[in-house]
């Protein structure tokens, strides 16, 4: 009996083992690319989810990203440092970057690799823009903080404290030959099999909860790509502050056409679309309410202009109010920011270049406005007067007549009787009814 249990638990052990040790194992790949934002917390909580509830040997997440909004990293470090797996970040592709605050989230994981041609680093907080549409530099406060935290952060995982301190005050930024010398990283890979191959046999650099340090079993792993959805897609591209900004200026363009040519109804779909997709955008990065009311009331300045030309006065109220708006915008919500300057200076650039040409069409759009209006006596039924159509049902005094193809009523303006087929000129309009007089034969030119 003993014998036969004995047999059984050995069988069972040859069963079961294979499939917990390295060999066999899985780890998941997913990327992160664009801002850090509150989005980018779900997409990282939804990936470490499911590489926990796979069991997964690791969670390699490929991050490419200029940095973003300071609580949002801060959620996505803790949520890391809960996870139930090893998560890996991996600074790629070529020419990437985990910048700012990227740089926090690299250092609170449990491994950290890099392909050649990457940077990390570049730390500083921000606030915004200032009023005078320059970068608005986080108070020694606020610095302090987050030199404290981002030593914490090295001083866990037995990285470098002291160039990680130097990411913010000296806002450093280092390839990934310098990171792996001076102890930030511990990998350069190529790409993930390549990764794979040199991570395998490393210990984390951080306890996985509920595993302590855990040693990587990756060589033959199989490896199970998290696709992006489309959702993914689009949020990475409208969560990038310049392209929530364009959208939002093309929204209320849209808008703009719509309510000045009504029945058309395209412009201003188009407009609400792009506007709601620029303000969700915008919700996840983070903005200051006031710019988006200064925003809206430059847009009513343009309408105005549109409506009651003023010979550009209301177009330099709303180009002033566009500038000044879009710099409030993100002046700050409350919070700080850890993006890198580029970020902000091409948002910067976009913010003055949207609202030059805008001022620009509304001026020219204005003055062919003001032609359309000089014009309008002639474009109307006042233009019929003079023109010649020809009786189709007796004039006795009144009748119809076909003119420029289109069947009119008409009434002779004499009260004589014009019969069918004859020829007669327009003298008059009321209403919708033409006041018509018989041709004589000399009169046809």
């Amino acid at each position: 009996m003993r014998l036969n249990v004995a047999l059984t638990i050995l069988v069972l052990l040859m069963v079961f083992l294979p499939g917990v040790s390295a060999q066999g194992g899985t780890v998941y790949v997913a990327k992160v690319d664009g801002m850090i934002t509150g989005y980018t917390v779900d997409q990282f909580d939804r990936y470490i989810t499911m590489a926990e509830d796979a069991n997964a040997e690791a969670l390699i997440i490929e991050l490419n990203t200029p940095g973003g909004r300071a609580d949002a990293m801060q959620a996505i470090v803790s949520r890391i440092q809960s996870s139930k797996v090893p998560v890996i970040i991996y600074v790629h592709p070529s020419g990437g970057m985990a910048a700012s605050a990227g740089t926090y989230i690299a250092l609170g994981s449990h491994l950290i690799a890099m392909t050649p041609g990457t940077v990390i680093g570049a730390c500083r907080p921000i606030l915004g823009y200032g009023q005078n549409g320059s970068i608005v530099e986080a108070p020694p406060k606020i610095t302090n903080f987050y030199v404290a935290y981002i030593r914490e952060l090295a001083q866990m995982s037995g990285r470098n404290e002291t160039l990680a301190e130097e990411f913010i005050t000296e806002d450093r930024s280092v390839t990934p030959e310098e990171a792996l010398k001076y102890g930030v990283i511990e990998v350069i890979a190529t790409d993930v099999g390549d990764l794979l191959q040199k991570a395998d046999g490393m210990e984390t650099k951080l306890p996985v909860d509920g595993k302590g340090k855990v040693t990587l079993r990756l060589r033959d792993a199989r490896l199970v790509y998290i696709e992006p959805s489309f959702r993914d897609t689009v949020v990475k591209y409208i969560t990038d502050p310049t392209i929530a900004y364009l959208l939002i200026n093309i929204g209320m363009i849209g808008l703009i056409f719509g309510f000045l040519t009504p029945g058309w109804h395209v412009p201003e779909t188009i407009g609400a679309i792009m506007l709601v997709l620029g303000l969700v955008g915008l919700g996840y990065f983070g903005y200051e309410s006031a710019g988006l009311v200064l925003l809206i009331l430059a847009m009513i300045f343009f309408i105005a202009e549109a409506l009651t030309p003023t010979f550009g006065l209301f177009t330099v109220a709303g180009v002033i109010t566009f500038i000044v708006g879009g710099i409030m915008l993100f002046s700050g919500s409350g919070g700080e920011y850890l993006v890198t300057g580029e970020t902000y200076s091409i948002l910067r650039i976009a913010i003055i270049v949207t609202a030059v040409l805008l001022g620009l069409f509304f001026l020219f759009g204005v003055a062919a406005v003001v032609r359309a209006h000089k014009r309008k006596p002639e474009a109307g039924k006042e233009e019929l007067v003079g023109t010649v159509g020809k009786v189709v049902e007796d004039l006795d005094p009144e009748g119809v007549v076909k003119l420029r193809g289109e069947l009119w009523k008409a009434r002779s303006s004499d009260g004589s009787r014009i019969p069918v087929g004859e020829k007669v000129r327009v003298v008059k309009v009321e209403g919708l009814t033409l006041i018509v007089k018989k041709v004589e034969g000399n009169e046809e030119g």
